[in-house]
């Protein structure tokens, strides 16, 4: 008898990635997203709350473009989070689970997330032009 060296596991070299799959580790990333997105959060507010120079710091930094990029991510990480979160909702109530739905429905979700956040950053940017 010989014996191969062969993978135990489905290798990611040989495994075809499904919307399911890609959505659910995104899912995870979305989590970390949003914990990163809670900490500027929490540095805004505490710059508010210790003082106009602290405040007019964390503005600049908010209103860069690097700040920009980590609000649209958050935001994007947000109405992921959100979406999918409706989609298990339905699977709890015990809807959605052949394979042509939950394809469908990581689909929905990874629409509907683009749609809310460009729709969601197209108004913030019509307010601030509507501003200046």
């Amino acid at each position: 008898m010989t014996t191969r060296k062969r993978p135990l596991s489905p290798h990611l070299s040989v495994y075809k990635g499904q919307i399911s799959s890609v959505v659910s580790v995104m899912q995870r990333i979305s989590g970390g997203g949003l914990a990163v997105g809670l900490g500027f959060f929490v540095y805004w507010l505490g710059a508010a709350a210790y003082g106009p120079e602290t405040y007019a710091t964390a503005q600049w930094f908010l209103t860069t473009w690097f700040g920009y990029l980590c609000l649209f991510g958050f935001s994007a990480a947000m109405y992921f989070h959100l979406c999918n979160g409706v989609r298990h909702l339905i699977w709890d109530i015990g809807y959605g689970f052949e394979i042509h739905q939950v394809n469908i429905g990581g689909i929905l979700v990874l629409a509907s997330t683009a749609g809310l956040t460009v729709l969601t950053w197209i108004f913030i940017f019509a307010k601030l032009g509507g501003a200046s």
